[in-house]
C-alpha cells in the first residue's frame, strides 16, 4: 500500500492537523479532535484494488463526528464503508445504534447519515469503500445493517477479514483483471458476513425479507455454478423450495426468472466492462453460469434484442455513433 501521510519526522504541533487533513480527503469529511494528553501519531496507507478503495488507518486517540453539513460537502453518499478493526477499540453511534468495535470485527458505516466515532489509542483499521447500490440490491436498505457489529466469531467474518488482510499485502503483484476479480470476491464475502449477522437476531416479521436477501447474496457469489437452480438455492438457505417460492412470490418475483435475469444482467455488465475486454463471449457465458455459448446467445438476444457480440460492439462505440 502506498503511504498517503505519516506523522513520523513531523513537528509535534503539526502532526494531528496534517493527519486530519489527509484523512478528511481520503475517508470522509468530519469534525475530528484529538483526545488524551499524549503525543499524536498517525499514518494512512491506500490502495485501489480493482476499483475498490481500501485504506489502512493507524492513529492515536481521537473523536470524530460526521454532521449533516459534512455529508452535504463530501459527495460520498453513493458508498458505504466496511471497517475491519485490526487493533485497538472504537465506539460508534449511528441510526440509534451504539456499539464497541473490537479487533476482528466488521462494522458498516452509512456515509449518508450522521455518525460519531471514538477511538482509543493505539488503533488500526482497514476501511473498504463499497458501492451502495450493489449492497442494497442484495441486502436491502443500509439502515438495516449500518452500525450493526458483525462479530469476529462468525465463520463468514473470519473469511472476509482474512481475505482483505491478505489482499492488501499482495495487491501490488496482481494484474488489473485479477485485482478486479479479487476485489469483487472480497465484496461478496462482506455481503455474506452482513447477511449471516442479520439472520441471527431478526424479528420474525422480517425473517422472510432477510432470507430472500441471503438467497440473492448467495446467487451473486455462486453465479458461475451452472447447476444452481431454485431447488439447490432453497437447500443452501435451509428451507423448502415451496417456502422460498412463496417468499419470492410475495415480492412479485419468480425464482427461476430472477436467477436468469441476474445471470444476464451480470453478463451484460461484463461485456461492456473495459476490465473484461480480454474475455471471450464464451468465457463470459461460462462465468455467468450458462451451459454454452449458444444457450447464452439465445437468452441474451431474447432479453436485449441483439446478440452478445453486437451488444459489445455497440457499447464500445461513441454515443453519438450508436444506432
Amino acid at each position: 500500500m502506498r503511504v498517503l501521510v505519516t506523522t513520523e519526522n513531523i513537528p509535534q504541533h503539526r502532526k494531528f492537523d496534517l493527519w486530519r487533513d489527509v484523512s478528511y480527503e481520503r475517508l470522509i469529511p468530519s469534525e475530528a479532535r484529538k483526545t488524551g494528553d499524549g503525543p499524536f501519531e498517525g499514518m494512512l496507507e491506500a490502495a485501489d484494488v480493482g476499483g475498490v478503495l481500501i485504506t489502512r488507518s493507524t492513529f492515536g486517540a481521537l473523536t470524530t463526528e460526521v454532521t449533516p453539513g459534512n455529508i452535504r460537502r463530501h459527495g460520498k453518499q453513493h458508498t458505504l464503508s466496511a471497517t475491519i478493526r485490526l487493533a485497538g477499540m472504537a465506539a460508534s453511534t449511528q441510526n440509534d445504534r451504539s456499539l464497541i468495535h473490537n479487533p476482528g470485527e466488521i462494522v458498516i458505516v452509512d456515509r449518508s447519515r450522521p455518525v460519531r466515532l471514538d477511538f482509543e489509542a493505539p488503533t488500526q483499521s482497514l476501511v473498504i469503500e463499497i458501492d451502495r447500490d450493489r449492497i442494497e440490491r442484495l441486502l436491502g436498505p443500509a439502515a438495516l445493517y449500518s452500525a450493526l457489529k458483525i462479530d469476529a466469531g462468525l465463520g463468514s467474518t473470519k473469511l472476509a477479514v482474512g481475505f482483505f488482510k491478505d489482499l492488501v499485502d499482495v495487491q501490488h503483484r496482481l494484474p488489473p483483471e485479477t485485482a478486479a476479480r479479487m476485489a469483487s470476491i472480497g465484496v461478496d464475502l462482506l455481503v455474506a458476513s452482513i447477511a449471516e449477522r442479520m439472520a441471527l437476531e431478526t424479528p420474525r416479521p422480517l425473517h422472510g425479507t432477510v432470507l430472500v436477501q441471503r438467497a440473492k447474496a448467495y446467487l451473486e457469489t455462486n453465479l458461475d455454478d451452472q447447476t444452481l437452480c431454485p431447488a439447490q438455492l432453497a437447500l443452501a438457505m435451509g428451507v423448502s423450495l415451496r417456502r422460498l417460492q412463496e417468499l419470492f412470490r410475495e415480492r412479485g418475483r419468480n425464482i427461476s426468472d430472477w436467477i436468469w435475469e441476474r445471470r444476464l444482467d451480470v453478463a451484460a455488465a461484463r461485456l461492456t466492462d473495459p476490465r473484461c475486454l480480454h474475455l471471450s463471449i464464451g468465457a463470459i457465458a461460462h462465468g455467468c453460469g450458462f451451459s454454452g455459448q449458444a444457450h447464452f446467445s439465445r437468452r441474451f438476444r431474447d432479453r436485449y434484442g441483439m446478440t452478445p457480440s453486437k451488444y459489445k460492439r455497440v457499447a464500445a462505440q461513441p454515443k453519438q455513433n450508436r444506432p
